[in-house]
């Protein structure tokens, strides 16, 4: 929780591989908005994000972990 806390979690998880975010759809409905994505290898995901007073209060992403570990050589948790 708080800032810092996913400050720390992005400088982990970026460590760990290049990743690359290419945006391919970006909807909105009202306070929710729902971001699909690849990167150049082909690997996709999607971030839904709920946003009040120009602040992300709620972010959820979905990928399939197992597929991107394979990908970039990381070992299998």
């Amino acid at each position: 929780m708080g800032k810092q806390a996913i400050y720390e979690m992005f400088l982990r998880e970026f460590a760990l591989s290049e990743m690359i975010c290419i945006p391919e759809n970006i909807f909105e409905n009202g306070e929710w908005a729902i971001m699909e994505w690849k990167d150049p290898k082909g690997f996709r995901g999607s971030g839904f994000f709920y946003i009040i007073d120009g602040k992300i209060k709620f972010q959820r992403g979905y990928m399939d972990k197992l597929s991107f570990l394979k990908m970039n050589g990381l070992p299998i948790e």
